[in-house]
């Protein structure tokens, strides 16, 4: 009886956090989202498996890509870049 009440107690919680509209839990929900999908992007384009979920080599590659984003060819970068992403999304 006991572990019953424990369960129903935590979806009634679970389900009145689905439904809190607050603006800061809409913001956090936004940005948890947008987090997932980016992280969605890694995994699709093959980083996860080619680095062998070496998070430091994935950060490392992003920053060396930030890197270039900033310097004097990141314009030409981020054309190519752009352009590369989005024949890839028209052929998924």
């Amino acid at each position: 009886m006991l572990h019953r009440n424990w369960i129903e107690r935590n979806r009634h919680q679970a389900a009145r956090a689905r439904h809190d509209m607050r603006t800061w839990q809409v913001d956090r929900r936004k940005r948890t989202r947008h987090l997932i999908e980016l992280g969605g992007l890694v995994v699709k384009a093959g980083i996860v498996e080619l680095t062998g979920d070496d998070r430091a080599l994935i950060y490392g590659a992003l920053l060396w890509m930030a890197s270039k984003l900033k310097s004097d060819q990141g314009e030409q970068a981020r054309t190519l870049w752009a352009a590369t992403g989005k024949q890839a999304f028209g052929r998924d």
